[in-house]
């Protein structure tokens, strides 16, 4: 661990291209960015969420053996992007309306959202890692994938550019010259969307990402721009949460529309036949409502700034 990665590490907290069908590697908040910090820690969301999502105990009937109403409650893990753009705040409630759900979320990166479902401790996930999300159906642990969004992913970095690579639009290529220049770079480092995205295209550039430039830092994509801004370093991340945060960053958009940084989204249901404690009626519901007409529309309808930052995908059932 280097020392920039290490000083990251004590901190305390604080229309695109459309993707192909290709492989891609890589308790509610009400639309805060800054919610990300509650949840950032991978380790520790995985070792809480029995008891922040009620995945304990049955979800028909309590501990002491009296009936309750969690059959109306719906667990489902996401990855941070959906809450930290407001995305959630604004097509949850609607669905609970309409359903008379209540919908519990925790919001963690994307690897650590696939491990709760595997776990049971999920009903759903809804995460942007394509080839993550195949093997978790693979191996078992989930059932009936769908599409359901899209954006894209940006290289953001600070006003001076020292790497030199303000308008490009080959995201690889910026990597190699950002690391030929030994310019800082703030990796999420936490098997996220956004970390698995951003190990591919090292990859694809043939750079093994080190030294004293590179800071893992561990965290989500909030606090992982606000540290980039302050040590006005470079970073990927996801279209939505910028455009939630950057009015408050020292940073801006270097690089964007390579075909490569496409962000798909997908919605997963927990297998029942594995963990027969799933709500897996609510999680059907939910996964027909967001794919269905009404709530694309509302996903396409969703913006900040006046910006649209997700795009419907749902193929027609």
């Amino acid at each position: 661990m280097n020392e920039m990665t290490a000083r990251l590490r004590r901190r305390p907290g604080r229309r695109p291209v459309r993707p192909t069908d290709a492989p891609c590697d890589g308790t509610r908040g009400r639309g805060s960015a800054d919610a990300a910090r509650r949840h950032s820690m991978v380790g520790m969301a995985v070792l809480l969420v029995g008891l922040a999502m009620g995945g304990l105990s049955s979800p028909g009937v309590a501990q002491s053996g009296t009936p309750r109403a969690a059959d109306r409650v719906i667990r489902l893990a996401t990855t941070t992007s959906t809450e930290n753009s407001g995305l959630l705040a604004a097509l949850l409630p609607v669905f609970e309306k309409q359903h008379g759900y209540g919908v519990r979320v925790v919001s963690v990166g994307t690897g650590a959202a696939l491990r709760i479902g595997a776990n049971g401790d999920a009903d759903l996930v809804l995460v942007h890692a394509r080839a993550a999300e195949d093997r978790f159906v693979a191996e078992g642990h989930g059932v009936d994938r769908r599409d359901v969004m899209y954006n894209d992913f940006l290289i953001v970095g600070p006003r001076s550019d020292p790497a030199q690579v303000r308008g490009a639009r080959d995201a690889v290529a910026s990597l190699r010259a950002i690391a030929a220049r030994g310019a800082r770079f703030v990796s999420r480092g936490d098997e996220s969307g956004t970390h698995q995205m951003e190990l591919a295209l090292w990859k694809s550039a043939g750079v093994s990402p080190k030294g004293a430039g590179y800071a893992s830092a561990g965290r989500g994509m909030g606090e992982v721009l606000t540290m980039a801004s302050e040590l006005q370093g470079y970073t990927l991340t996801d279209r939505g949460t910028w455009a939630a945060m950057k009015s408050r960053l020292d940073l801006e958009v270097l690089v964007e529309g390579d075909p490569a940084l496409a962000n798909p989204y997908g919605i997963i249901a927990v297998n029942p036949a594995r963990h027969p404690h799933v709500n897996a009626a609510g999680a059907r519901a939910l996964m027909d409502w967001l794919t269905s007409a009404e709530g694309q529309r509302r996903i396409a309808a969703f913006k900040v700034g006046g910006e649209t930052l997700f795009f419907p995908q749902a193929k027609a059932r």
